[in-house]
């Protein structure tokens, strides 16, 4: 079995072990612990935000997928592999796996500084490949980077800033801010409207693809979106999510801003992408043509778009966080820019 193939079947191993997690299980009791410590160490992190994420790569990494995916690279044993190191970002859990798993297939080996919030998942996905494989392809640091060949980084536009002149003399894809958006018609079934919400609140809002600029007709009805949200409105339950709202939602009233809220998430008619936690930002458009070309002079703002309407490779209401293996970040070819190292 040559190196793709033995690291893909190792990739499709690790799906049918995440698709059959159970936490009754006790093949599952390591796993079951360190998501219990990870809660510990980042409120933000649920115990159902991590199962969620767990079962999405469970659900990603099935063989027809994975071969799918492998498939469009012609990838070969590298009998002299580069150290690629990866910053990673730690706003939902997982976030950084498919990185991990881009330089897993391209036969390099990784130098991972994880999110100082999200240290325990990613090494357990890890370690099964490389009980898989009978390698050890990755190495976890909290120190100074060093001695690697390549870098792939994600963090803030101020981290950024940072990184693109610390890296600049390595080959490298350094990430910024984006934001998923969405494009109504007004069109949308009850349904459509309830995915929306799962956009806009699933891991309570704080990924770069979930939707937090809207794009609406002028006339459009603004209830109709509280509406598909009214179903998450447990998501106040969670202390911290309830701290952002108060505190933004003060901020908003001693601004003087005009809003709309619904007692857990707050709409705005706001220009800007990024939108506060909590809150949703929404814009009126007057045609399909202006709102193409305005997106297109924003290309480098938006990291997906979300809408029945086929416009910026749109893709379904509720899809947002269920992102495919071939749907780079940034629509940057990880595993492209990995091969021409």
């Amino acid at each position: 079995m040559n190196v793709k193939s033995k690291r893909i079947e190792a990739l499709i191993k690790l799906g049918d072990h995440l698709r059959q997690f159970n936490t009754n299980d006790e093949n599952y009791f390591k796993l079951k612990s360190i998501i219990q410590k990870t809660i510990i160490y980042n409120r933000w992190f649920t115990f159902s935000s991590i199962e969620e994420s767990i079962k999405t790569w469970g659900s990603t990494l099935r063989e027809k997928e994975v071969e799918k995916w492998s498939s469009n690279y012609s990838i070969t044993k590298k009998n002299n592999p580069k150290t690629i190191a990866l910053i990673l970002a730690g706003n939902l859990p997982m976030v950084g796996f498919h990185d991990l798993i881009c330089v897993f297939i391209s036969g390099h080996n990784a130098l991972v500084k994880c999110a100082s919030k999200d240290l325990y998942l990613l090494p357990y996905m890890t370690q099964f490949l490389e009980h898989e494989i009978g390698e050890i392809c990755f190495s976890y640091t909290k120190e100074v980077l060093s001695n690697f060949d390549a870098v792939i980084a994600t963090g803030s536009n101020n981290a950024a800033r940072y990184f693109d002149h610390y890296f600049s003399n390595y080959p490298n894809i350094i990430r910024k801010n984006r934001n998923g958006i969405a494009i109504l018609s007004g069109k949308e079934t009850s349904k459509e409207f309830d995915l929306l919400g799962k956009d806009i609140l699933q891991y309570f809002g704080l990924g770069c693809r979930n939707v937090s600029k809207l794009y609406i007709p002028e006339g459009f009805n603004l209830d109709w979106i509280f509406g598909g949200l009214y179903p998450l409105k447990d998501v106040l339950d969670h202390v911290k999510y309830a701290n952002n709202y108060d505190y933004n939602k003060a901020v908003f009233l001693m601004s003087e801003f005009d809003f709309l809220e619904n007692g857990f998430l707050m709409l705005r008619n706001e220009p800007s992408f990024s939108a506060p936690i909590s809150c949703v930002h929404y814009e009126y458009y007057k045609s399909e043509n202006a709102l193409i070309k305005h997106l297109s002079d924003n290309k480098e703002a938006i990291q997906c778009t979300v809408s029945k309407l086929d416009i910026n490779d749109s893709i379904p209401f509720g899809e947002s966080q269920r992102p495919s293996l071939q749907d780079y970040a940034d629509k940057v070819d990880t595993l492209l820019f990995l091969e021409s190292i």
